[in-house]
């Protein structure tokens, strides 16, 4: 399929591509339209964030609903409130010249709002399980119309814990009607949903798991856990044009790297679970004008973030699960552009990288945290350039010449100019003319294991067992257990050794050091709105 056109389309749904200047269709809309507007079999669409999947379900979607039925005929589900309006707004516009209504529903706005406006003629749901499901229970969503159903994102609408309310939205559509799953991975429970829900799907896939873009250059520097935050900074500060996206494994964290960024004169934000919606408009909307530089956000959070052009994205903490740096990584290098995905590490997770270099099929590439004065000289550079490219002919400055004259005119040129240059920088040669290397070497790798070896030698074996009241029961996964942990304990970086899920619950390998920290955790903590309970076992460190 070379174009658009080729694909059969409405004529007034080809009007509203043209106008939003789409002309070749992306892999996943190449496969997957021509295929949905031919056949009513359920498809799974194997793709990755970024690839257009909004549009190779949307469009054949809209071209098959009949305005006329003031009825829901397609109810797509996806995990976070930015998704469903993104995909919204992405359906509106390609519906523009359709009279074809589409409502957003999601938890974090009044309830009122979403049922006036089911209320009102509409063809099209798009929503979070949470909100569909309560909606449903209260009599207020009437599915029994439907004849399209969309799992978009399926596998993080499973990680986020919506398996339960997935099966009682999917168990109010009709039998008849055309399944379509999208997904960047598929996990046993997809494969769960598609023998339950789906009939001998089709299946299309243009990405391999767990693989990146090619034009995604992987990046890693290495330093102390107490330096992270500077070794940011300055990575920011010798890419004075950076766009990026800093991924936090907390909603804390989030909100105290922001905080010292924007104290440190950066413009950035956080984006985290705390925020009303409003709040999250308003910092999103600040961030796709280009108005912020960085934003720092959880995994959680920016799920569904559809922000074109980003030129980094950094990771303060390595996720636990490589789907998940997939996916991080995967939010820059977009059409075609090139992008690059930085992480931030300690010598302690090297071997993550390497793990992930196997996993992803890409080659990491070690990148040294800038040193003081080379951040000192790129900062004075760009400043240079901006003095170059000012406007001199400024109204303001024209009407003050007399005034110019008669307080500069006694300086040179040359003086002139060092004293602006002075003036700007003199505070900043201060803070980086005697500033520290950050980067760990390979002799301090070697002296820090030695350390470690010797520390764990004389205190003992390194691990502590634990059991975790979670089991094959609660769907639980190796993955879901290390990002429980991190949740609760964002404080450290607590190193998980074996472990082994039974029935009922799961017995855990962790870092003895933090054994009480770890179980103190837990006290209050709670797993779908039950109480989670963390025990040690006795005299067990190996």
């Amino acid at each position: 399929m070379q174009n658009f056109i080729e694909t059969g389309l409405r004529p007034e749904i080809l009007e509203s591509l043209e106008k939003m200047g789409f002309e070749i269709p992306t892999p996943i809309q190449a496969e997957a339209i021509p295929f949905i507007l031919d056949s009513d079999n359920d498809l799974v669409a194997l793709a990755q964030t970024g690839t257009g999947k909004t549009a190779a379900f949307g469009l054949p979607i809209l071209h098959k609903i009949e305005p006329a039925r003031n009825e829901i005929q397609s109810i797509v589900l996806c995990p976070t409130r930015e998704l469903c309006l993104q995909i919204t707004a992405d359906i509106e516009r390609y519906s523009s010249n359709l009279p074809v209504s589409v409502v957003a529903v999601y938890g974090g706005e009044p309830l009122y709002k979403q049922l006036g406006a089911l209320k009102r003629e509409c063809q099209m749901v798009v929503g979070t399980p949470g909100r569909v499901n309560d909606l449903i229970n209260r009599g207020k969503l009437d599915l029994s119309s439907v004849r399209f159903l969309v799992l978009d994102e399926a596998d993080e609408m499973l990680k986020m814990g919506f398996k339960e309310e997935m099966d009682a939205i999917l168990a109010q559509t009709p039998a008849m009607k055309q399944t379509l799953l999208f997904s960047a991975t598929m996990p046993p429970d997809i494969e769960s949903i598609t023998g339950r829900y789906m009939q001998t799907p089709h299946k299309i896939s243009v990405t391999s798991r767990n693989e990146t873009a090619s034009n995604i250059e992987h990046q890693y520097m290495v330093t102390s856990a107490s330096t992270i935050y500077q070794a940011l900074r300055r990575y920011a500060d010798m890419h004075p044009d950076i766009y990026s996206i800093v991924f936090c494994r907390t909603r804390q964290e989030t909100k105290d790297i922001a905080n010292k960024l924007i104290a440190d004169g950066y413009n950035a934000d956080s984006l985290h679970g705390e925020l009303s919606q409003g709040q999250r408009d308003q910092v999103m909307g600040r961030f796709r004008k280009k108005h912020l530089q960085i934003l720092v956000a959880t995994d959680v959070a920016a799920r569904g973030l559809d922000v074109t052009d980003l030129t980094h994205v950094i990771h303060y903490h390595l996720p636990d699960d490589p789907e998940n740096y997939v996916h991080r990584s995967g939010r820059t290098g977009r059409a075609g552009k090139s992008g690059i995905s930085v992480a931030i590490i300690t010598n302690g997770e090297l071997k993550k990288i390497k793990m992930l270099e196997r996993q992803i099929r890409k080659t990491f590439v070690r990148k040294p945290v800038p040193k003081g004065m080379d951040v000192f000289q790129t900062r004075l550079a760009n400043y240079i350039v901006s003095l170059e490219s000012m406007d001199v002919h400024n109204p303001v400055l024209e009407e003050l010449p007399a005034l110019i004259e008669e307080k500069l005119s006694h300086l040179s040129k040359e003086d002139l100019i060092k004293g602006i240059v002075a003036k700007e920088f003199s505070h900043i040669y201060e803070d980086y003319k005697n500033a520290p290397d950050l980067n760990v070497t390979s002799e301090r790798v070697s002296s820090d294991r030695k350390g470690r070896k010797r520390k764990d030698t004389e205190k003992g074996n390194r691990f502590s067992r634990f059991s975790i009241n979670l089991g094959r029961k609660n769907n639980m996964r190796p993955d879901l257990l290390i990002n429980i942990i991190n949740r609760h304990t964002p404080e450290y970086k607590i190193q998980i050794g074996r472990i082994d899920i039974q029935s009922k619950h799961t017995i855990f390998e962790a870092d003895w050091h933090y054994k009480q920290e770890l179980v103190k955790a837990f006290r209050k903590a709670k797993y779908k709105g039950s109480p989670l309970m963390v025990q040690a076992f006795q005299n067990n460190a190996r």
